[in-house]
C-alpha cells in the first residue's frame, strides 16, 4: 500500500519512507492524509492555505501539520513565511505500507492506517465527481472511472498489484520531467473481496 505524488527536490534516497508503526499512528486518520496527499501534489503551503483548499479551519490544518513534523513526514520550509505563517513541505515523495510484510506487533496501526486511507480516497473522489460535468473534453475523455468483478484469490491479487505497479513506475516523474500539457493525475489503485462475500470471523489480527 503506498501513497505518493511528484518527488520533492530532496535526492532519491530521501524520497521514499517505509511507515513503521509511528508513523502509522500519525497517518491513521484520513484528513491528515489529504494534507500530506496536498503538500505532496502542490508543493509547500501554509495552514491557512491548506484550510482553504480542504475545507477545514486554520487550527485543525496546524494541528494536523503539527502531527505531521512530529512524525518527521514533514518538514518546515526554512527561510519562509513567519511564526503565524509557517511553511511546510513533504519529507518524503512517497510512504510505503506491505501489510504482507508489517511484524504482528504493527497490525493494529497498519489495520487502521489502511482504514484512513480508504476513508481518504472516498473524499478525494468525492471531489473529484463534481468535477467531472466541468473537465475539458480531452481530459473528461482520457479519464476513466471503472469497477471490475474478478474471481481470485489472494495469491492473485498480490500478483496482479505488482504488474500494476511495475507499470505505474513506467509513467512516474518529476513535474521539471513533464511534457507540455501534462497536469498531475491522481490513479487510485484498490482491490479488495466485493463486501460482505468473506467470513470476516476468519480474519483477526
Amino acid at each position: 500500500m503506498t501513497s505518493s505524488s511528484a518527488p520533492p527536490d530532496e535526492p532519491a534516497m530521501e524520497r521514499d519512507i517505509q511507515l513503521d508503526t509511528a508513523r502509522l499512528r500519525v497517518l491513521a486518520h484520513p484528513m491528515r492524509l489529504n494534507v500530506l496527499a496536498l503538500l505532496r501534489r502542490r508543493g509547500p503551503s501554509t495552514a491557512t492555505r491548506i484550510a482553504d483548499e480542504l475545507g477545514i479551519n486554520p487550527g485543525s490544518a496546524s494541528y494536523h501539520l503539527r502531527r505531521l513534523a512530529t512524525g518527521g513526514l514533514i518538514v518546515e520550509v526554512p527561510d519562509r513565511g513567519t511564526g503565524r505563517d509557517r511553511w511546510w513541505k513533504s519529507a518524503h515523495r512517497q510512504s510505503i505500507h506491505d501489510p504482507a510484510a508489517e511484524p504482528m506487533e504493527q497490525r493494529e496501526a497498519g489495520r487502521a492506517y489502511a482504514h484512513a486511507v480508504v476513508l481518504a480516497s472516498i473524499d478525494r473522489l468525492q471531489k473529484a465527481a463534481q468535477e467531472v460535468p466541468l473537465l475539458p473534453a480531452e481530459w473528461y475523455e482520457a479519464s476513466v472511472h471503472s469497477d471490475f468483478a474478478l474471481w481470485l484469490t489472494p495469491e492473485d491479487v498480490d500478483r496482479m498489484r505488482a504488474e500494476i505497479f511495475d507499470v505505474i513506475f513506467r509513467y512516474r516523474h518529476s513535474e521539471a520531467e513533464a511534457p507540455q500539457g501534462a497536469s498531475p493525475v491522481s490513479l487510485q489503485v484498490q482491490a479488495f473481496p466485493v463486501p460482505g462475500t468473506v467470513d470476516l470471523d476468519a480474519g483477526g489480527v
